[in-house]
């Protein structure tokens, strides 16, 4: 069941979606589309990750498009707009692109950026979002942190904040410094060889997962419920996946027994063009479906032939990794 290499790539396509902003320092995302027997997967780790980390990724994509998703426990999920380092004054035409969402994930601690350029940006989400989480993606000092929280609740509270600092123990020391913030792991968990280390240290309130880096959709739902026995819940979020990859996501989400707080799963208003016209969120949720990419946009976004070429190469050798231990649930 576990495809070969040219089974892998002989239907691929790839894409390169242009962004509305800036996010994560790019402003164009690629993504190598495979097709199987039980539909589409995706397979797009950053340009800056190595070979043995983006296998999870690849393993992800062949789930999605050799297994299917997991059993599913509900029919849409709630989610969150998803606010990049932006000047204040851009917030109001961003959230626009969210209706209905009454949660937004806002990135901070932005290289060149200043803790003001954040309290600035948060309060203005504030006055058209009532639930506000901030990300910092590991960008303070354990100080910094403390700083920024209490700066940043002056004028109201947050849902909780993601990845103040990079560390497991800045984690802890950050939790335990009363700022009533809530503490969410993300590069902590989808990052680590032991996803579990950051809550047995007592340094998450809160995991962030995400479908790609942990290898698939069914490894979400497995993680989920590990965490559960520490009483810690549960937000899928995106990896700026296409509408494939979001389907993902979405199938990961509506698996798990228990979903608490709205989902980091709109990340599709960022980008100008996407593979696939998908449903707009209803009243702040998205509804879970599988995604066929549209031919037409699919042609319209195919990258340069040496893109593809490169991200073909790359299948390939993460292909190899995971052939050398063939995943369980393909046995």
């Amino acid at each position: 069941m576990f495809p070969t290499a040219e089974e892998l790539i002989a239907d691929a396509v790839v894409v390169s979606l242009p962004m509305r902003v800036r996010f994560r320092g790019i402003t164009t995302r690629e993504a190598l589309l495979v097709h199987g027997p039980a539909g589409w997967g995706e397979f797009a780790p950053f340009a800056e990750y190595d070979d043995a980390e983006s296998a999870h990724w690849l393993r992800a994509g062949i789930e999605a498009a050799w297994l299917g998703p997991p059993p599913a426990r509900r029919t849409d999920v709630p989610i969150n707009a998803t606010v990049p380092a932006i000047a204040a004054a851009d917030v109001p035409a961003l959230l626009a692109r969210f209706p209905g969402a009454r949660t937004a994930k806002v990135k901070v601690a932005e290289k060149g950026q200043t803790l003001a350029d954040d309290v600035a940006r948060v309060d203005e989400v504030r006055r058209h979002i009532p639930n506000v989480r901030v990300d910092a993606n590991g960008g303070w000092s354990v100080d910094e942190a403390i700083t920024a929280l209490r700066a940043l609740t002056v004028d109201g509270d947050l849902e909780y904040a993601e990845q103040p600092c990079a560390s497991v123990e800045e984690l802890v020391r950050v939790r335990n410094a009363g700022t009533g913030v809530r503490i969410a792991a993300d590069e902590s968990i989808r990052r680590a060889s032991d996803p579990l280390r950051v809550v047995r240290a007592g340094g998450a309130d809160v995991a962030v997962v995400k479908v790609p880096p942990l290898g698939g959709m069914r490894a979400v739902v497995a993680l989920s419920s590990q965490l559960g026995e520490y009483g810690v819940p549960v937000v899928v979020s995106s990896a700026l996946d296409t509408a494939v990859g979001m389907s993902a996501g979405l199938a990961a989400a509506a698996a798990l027994p228990e979903l608490p707080f709205a989902c980091g799963l709109g990340t599709g208003g960022l980008f100008v063009r996407d593979v696939a016209i998908t449903p707009d969120a209803i009243e702040g949720a998205l509804s879970v479906r599988p995604v066929e990419p549209d031919p037409s946009l699919v042609g319209a976004l195919t990258a340069s032939p040496e893109r593809r070429r490169w991200w073909l190469d790359r299948a390939r050798r993460c292909h190899r990794i995971l052939a050398e231990n063939v995943p369980r649930d393909f046995v």
